[in-house]
């Protein structure tokens, strides 16, 4: 008698839901890519997948709908007739004010059909680009792998918001983002803390989108800073600090002039919200060159000694694939928590993630 497949436990389905396959990721002219995570337990809090926006979304069809709504937008509505579009219905509501001319109508709806060309731009250049993401929910297990998939699933609900309106990610959707996961005043939130509890339960996030020949933007909520690897000098280099703008963790810090401020605990003011100047940016100059991402399980970005010990693998490996560099800093990272157990260590061991992008 056939059996019926059993269904996953709650583990098996946390740790698939944040883990990528290979099938996803993207071929970026001129650009190698390869990523992997090992979690400290069954499951991790460590989340990392491939934004594959040809795979995802059909941008055919995108593109094709923003010029039928760009050519839709100008057409005057029949009398008597439904509206069709948003903008069909704030013509209508334009119509019931008392001080309304018809020239009001041509010029709004002339605004908003240019507004689908532009977004019909903007998808055109998700042919020739990658995204990454990368969650890291403090500590590990169940908990911090249902924070790390409340992050993924906000993420992917508001691109798809971002690609209709505007046909590319803008920084307001990660500010929107970080309201998801901030603490209500009044109500239970994402990370389900509380005022009298040590607000342990937080996430970091880097998200960033690759070009062609190495260009590299990113936004950075308290995530480990990125490290570049030259192939000539064979070394990590420097990198200005004006270049690595960094915000808190996700949900700790709202925006002064945002209009939910006062529904939200913040641990101190910051400027307003955040604009294109604070997305970061990054170039790998000459083939061979390599960009590391990771989590605080591999490298907390700041211990001088575990960063001379990664640039040694990046050293030894570099000429290999970047599956092949990954997978040696992810075994190093674990021979680190063999020593951390040795020696008692066991608070130190944390899930760890690896994300490499190389040059070719």
């Amino acid at each position: 008698m056939d059996k019926t497949p059993s269904a996953p436990s709650i583990d098996e389905y946390l740790r698939q839901r944040l883990m990528p396959v290979e099938g996803s990721i993207p071929q970026i002219q001129g650009i190698e890519m390869y990523g992997n995570s090992v979690p400290a337990g069954t499951v991790g809090g460590d989340l990392f997948e491939y934004i594959n926006f040809q795979q995802r979304y059909d941008i055919d069809a995108r593109i094709r709908r923003a010029h039928t709504l760009s050519e839709e937008f100008l057409e005057p509505l029949r009398p008597g007739a439904l509206p069709r579009n948003s903008v069909d219905d704030h013509v209508e509501w334009l119509k019931l004010n008392p001080n309304y001319k018809p020239e009001l109508e041509a010029c709004y709806r002339e605004a908003k059909s240019s507004e689908q060309v532009r977004v019909a731009d903007n998808l055109q250049a998700l042919y020739t680009m990658a995204g990454v993401l990368l969650v890291d929910a403090q500590g590990h297990g169940i908990i911090s792998a249902k924070i790390a998939s409340t992050v993924h699933d906000t993420f992917h609900a508001l691109m798809l918001a971002e690609l209709d309106r505007r046909g590319r990610t803008t920084p307001e959707l990660f500010q929107n983002i970080n309201l998801r996961l901030a603490q209500s005043v009044t109500a239970r939130n994402a990370l389900g803390r509380t005022t009298g509890q040590n607000a342990r339960e937080i996430a970091t996030m880097l998200y960033g989108e690759i070009h062609p020949h190495g260009y590299f933007r990113f936004v950075n909520f308290g995530h480990p800073p990125p490290l570049v690897f030259s192939a000539e000098y064979r070394k990590f280099m420097k990198i200005a600090t004006g270049q690595m703008v960094q915000f808190l963790a996700l949900g700790l810090q709202i925006p002064e002039d945002h209009p939910d401020r006062k529904r939200y605990f913040s641990m101190e003011p910051r400027d307003p919200k955040i604009a294109s100047p604070d997305v970061a940016e990054l170039t790998l100059m000459s083939p061979g060159d390599i960009l590391f991402l990771y989590t605080d399980g591999v490298h907390d970005g700041y211990d001088e000694r575990e960063h001379q010990e990664l640039e040694e693998v990046v050293r030894k490996h570099y000429r290999e694939s970047a599956k092949a560099l990954c997978n040696a800093l992810l075994e190093h990272a674990v021979r680190q928590d063999d020593i951390r157990k040795q020696n008692g260590e066991l608070d130190l061991i944390d899930d760890k993630t690896v994300f490499i992008i190389k040059r070719t």
